[in-house]
């Protein structure tokens, strides 16, 4: 088995995918409710701040800065995991996924980049937003309900119609 390292920058940024191991499921956006509340129970007990989120069928994007002096994503990672798997009913699960008390909702590994500058947010908050019109889910980023692009156009950060029908994406994400 390889030692997979992951970066550990205390209060840095960063940029998250996260995806359930089976990839034709929409069950993040069927049980959407479940997932709000294991994530805000999460963020709850161990506090980091979203600055952007989409939460596609299959899987999900989020940017997170991590408060100063910690730099536990993966603790977070885990709990806004189990707590939305145990939400869920019991599957018959392999000896594997027993002796890991997984239901094999999730895949186990998740990608994170430590996001490096202004422009590298901007990149990244950017891709999130226009997923779901690059996965064929809908045609504007508007019309996406699970994004936190609505708060942006609250917020006056974006308008109403960025990356609308026919627009040229920019150069998002890696």
């Amino acid at each position: 088995m390889s030692n997979y390292r992951r970066s550990r920058v205390a209060g840095a940024t960063w940029f998250f995918t996260v995806t359930l191991a089976n990839r034709r499921s929409s069950m993040l956006v069927e049980e959407i409710e479940r997932l709000r509340a294991a994530y805000r129970e999460a963020q709850r007990t161990r506090p980091f701040q979203t600055l952007a989120i989409c939460v596609l069928p299959d899987h999900l994007h989020a940017v997170w800065a991590l408060p100063e002096g910690d730099a536990d994503y993966a603790r977070r990672w885990s709990l806004i995991k189990s707590r939305f798997s145990r939400q869920l009913p019991a599957v018959p699960a392999g000896t594997s996924k027993q002796r890991k008390r997984e239901k094999g909702v999730w895949q186990r590994r998740y990608w994170e980049h430590m996001i490096r500058d202004e422009a590298d947010l901007q990149r990244h908050v950017d891709y999130i937003h226009y997923n779901p019109v690059r996965h064929g889910l809908v045609a504007r980023v508007g019309d996406w309900p699970y994004s936190s692009f609505h708060q942006y156009v609250r917020e006056g950060l974006l308008p109403v119609d960025w990356a609308g029908v026919g627009a040229t994406p920019g150069r998002f994400g890696e």
